[in-house]
């Protein structure tokens, strides 16, 4: 029966170290789920951030054109208004 009684005890130790063993596991496991939610998180974070991106440049390409048309008209009624303000003085001058 001592023997029994030992085997018993050595069995309940073990059992009692594979509990013991588990619980970091699980902590370990739910730490891993967490990391992994997060890295998803910043990923879709950083997919929108460059989609962000994406807009921001296609709108500030279609500014820069519409400041080039922008200048150019500028440009074309500026020689317009002098040539026209030429000829007032002219037309004054006679």
């Amino acid at each position: 029966m001592a023997r029994l009684d030992l085997a018993a005890e050595r069995l309940t130790n073990a059992l009692n170290a594979l509990d013991a063993g588990l619980v970091p596991l699980e902590s370990a496991a739910s730490g891993v789920e967490t990391a992994q939610a997060e890295t998803a998180n910043a990923k879709a974070r950083l997919a929108a951030i460059e989609a962000e991106r994406d807009r921001l440049l296609a709108r500030i390409a279609e500014l820069e054109d519409e400041q080039r048309v922008l200048t150019e008209i500028t440009e074309e009624v500026e020689g317009r208004l002098d040539g026209a303000i030429g000829e007032i003085r002219s037309a004054l001058g006679r």
